[in-house]
């Protein structure tokens, strides 16, 4: 007799967390796969921060509906996850009269969609902004654009979910579908009823599974005989990060957008350093996140636009992300437009929730997302019971650089650990990183450490934590320093001990 599920997700970057902890308030046995050694490896775990506000989605679409939908519930979620958010607001910044007049554009399309905007004059943007371009002719101000973290407001959902009864598992991937009267392996064509999933830790049965597999999202329903036009696209988007210590930008900046891009843009982030990017560059692997000189090239003259006094020497690190882009057409048919979420239950197939296309913004939109998730499963006649017990809080675990003397003082005398700071850029102690390790989801590799604590971060990027975080990682999960990765099987650090030679 096979284990019976009620829900399987497939994936776990931001829209499968949102939805893991969205589904766990009701009554259902739920299991949750990830192919990878944490969560937020994906799309997720490199992209701008930014919780937009919704002005610049094409009016009549998904994006549009679900973002500005979401842009509000951003506030509660991050007092009952306690996850780092700021209400910044955003500018749309116009070099010169000829961008000057598309703010009109812009302005008209954020009130189309029922966003709150005002344009200003470029003396109050040079007043708002002492680092922009002295040349700025005007701006478009969202106030109820935001900033997070990414990595916490994922790790808070998907915390969360486990504690109300979510089974999390890693390092497990989708392979194929199980359908029903399948027989020694091979479909049944009158057949249409998923009833499972083949993974590489073996067969999972439920009633539904939901596709929320990001970058493979196209693949995964293909396999389920849906959408088969339906193509991802990855689009790569390089970034710098400044150093917190010598740049000082106040606002998240916008250049006017382009067709395929809201541009290169300059904003702060809630660490309090300032990222320069993205570019959009469409390629066809999945898993190339490689810099290249000519993206650094661009999103350089980028920034060099909005605020012409950045420095190459402030520069501490570059990385790059990929964004899930679709071509699904427009939810509203009357809207020319190729690119849009899909949200569905496909009426081929039974036992099947489509996620796709889930492109900027699907970080903001992703609690929106959930929600209509949710709707779905109910119009499709499932009973959906909410649970007495479910617990909508999820505490986060203490921040030493966060905290008073008096409190670092209390906290030391509790657990000796939090006075050893183990990575000195971030002021990271060992008390928060044995904290991690043994966290409702479990962070056993350095980079699991990196996305919980922001250790590694720094000017030095990891090169006087590491050592420690080995043996730490090694200690409190029983194993053997070799065993150690920075972000699963793979990516041991330590081949052998410097002088044991064969």
């Amino acid at each position: 007799m096979h284990e019976l599920y009620d829900i399987i997700i497939i994936g776990a970057g931001i829209v499968g967390a949102m939805t893991a902890r969205w589904l766990s308030r009701y009554d259902l046995r739920i299991l949750w796969i990830e192919k990878e050694s944490d969560i937020c490896t994906g799309a997720t775990a490199a992209n701008s921060a930014l919780v937009h506000a919704g002005h610049d989605a094409v009016p009549g679409s998904l994006k549009a509906e679900m973002n500005v939908k979401a842009n509000p519930m951003w506030d509660q979620l991050s007092e009952e996850l306690d996850f780092a958010f700021g209400r910044t607001g955003a500018y749309v910044v116009a070099i010169g009269a000829e961008e000057c007049a598309k703010l009109e554009q812009l302005l008209a399309r954020a009130q189309q969609n029922g966003v709150p905007a005002a344009i200003i004059s470029g003396e109050e943007m040079r007043r708002r902004e002492p680092q922009i371009n002295p040349e700025v002719s005007g701006a478009l101000h969202i106030p109820t654009g935001a900033i997070c973290d990414p990595w916490g407001a994922t790790i808070a959902a998907a915390e969360n979910a486990v504690m109300n009864g979510v089974e999390l598992r890693l390092n497990t991937e989708f392979l194929d579908f199980i359908w029903e009267g399948e027989s020694a392996n091979q479909r049944v064509s009158e057949s249409a009823k998923i009833v499972g999933v083949k993974t590489n830790q073996g067969d999972f049965h439920a009633r539904w599974v939901i596709n929320a597999a990001g970058l493979f999202a196209d693949e995964v329903m293909h396999k389920a005989g849906v959408r088969p036009e339906f193509k991802i696209t990855p689009r790569r988007g390089e970034y710098f990060v400044m150093d917190r210590n010598q740049v000082e930008i106040k606002n998240v900046l916008f250049p006017v957008p382009t067709a395929i891009s809201k541009g290169i843009l300059v904003t702060t982030t809630l660490h309090g350093n300032t990222l320069v990017g993205p570019n959009a560059e469409n390629i066809e692997d999945k898993t190339n996140v490689d810099v290249t000189p000519a993206g650094m090239a661009e999103i350089w003259a980028g920034a060099m636009k909005l605020t012409p006094g950045l420095k190459q020497r402030d520069i501490i690190a570059v990385f790059a992300g990929l964004r899930p882009g679709g071509n699904a057409p427009c939810a509203n048919p009357a809207v020319d437009y190729n690119h849009d979420f899909i949200i569905e239950i496909p009426a081929e197939v039974d036992g099947f929730v489509n996620l796709g296309g889930m492109e900027s913004p699907a970080l903001t939109a992703a609690p929106a997302i959930a929600e209509r998730v949710v709707d779905l499963l109910r119009d499709a006649g499932e009973d959906l019971r909410e649970r007495a017990d479910w617990n909508p809080q999820r505490p986060a675990r203490p921040v030493f650089r966060h905290l008073s003397r008096e409190e670092q003082a209390a906290l030391v005398a509790k657990d000796s650990r939090y006075g050893r700071v183990i990575c000195r850029c971030e002021n990271v102690t060992e008390g928060e990183i044995v904290a991690e390790i043994h966290a409702p989801i479990p962070a056993t590799t350095y980079d699991a450490i990196k996305r919980r604590t922001w250790l590694g971060t720094g000017r030095c990027l990891g090169g006087f934590d590491m050592p420690r975080v080995v043996e730490i990682l090694a200690r409190e999960l029983g194993q053997d320093v070799l065993e150690i990765s920075k972000k699963g099987a793979g990516s041991e650090f330590l081949y052998r001990k410097t002088k044991e030679v064969a």
